[in-house]
């Protein structure tokens, strides 16, 4: 059985978890730039397959966090959306 988390640790796990809710939205928004995206865009030197395994890869950690069932109150509504977003963008 896994110990359980301090609130310290939670905190410092739902902000990961927000930043890889914005890796998700940042990297879809690279992509809906098309050819305006600018090389200063996050991944816009990915490939169309290669934005959809960075996103993966984030969806995938989001999801085994969003599982754990001891979140407490924290405000998990920019997680989920980034996950449903995520989960259109990959197919």
């Amino acid at each position: 059985m896994a110990e359980a988390r301090t609130d310290e640790l939670k905190a410092k796990n739902h902000a990961a978890c927000l930043d890889g809710a914005n890796v998700i939205t940042t990297v879809i928004a690279t992509h809906d730039k098309g050819s305006d995206a600018k090389p200063e865009d996050f991944a816009s030197y990915l490939t169309h397959d290669e934005k959809k395994a960075r996103v993966s890869r984030s969806m995938h950690y989001l999801v085994d966090m969003m599982a754990r069932d001891d979140w407490g109150s924290e405000d998990m509504t920019e997680i989920k959306d980034a996950i449903s977003a995520g989960t259109t963008f990959v197919g």
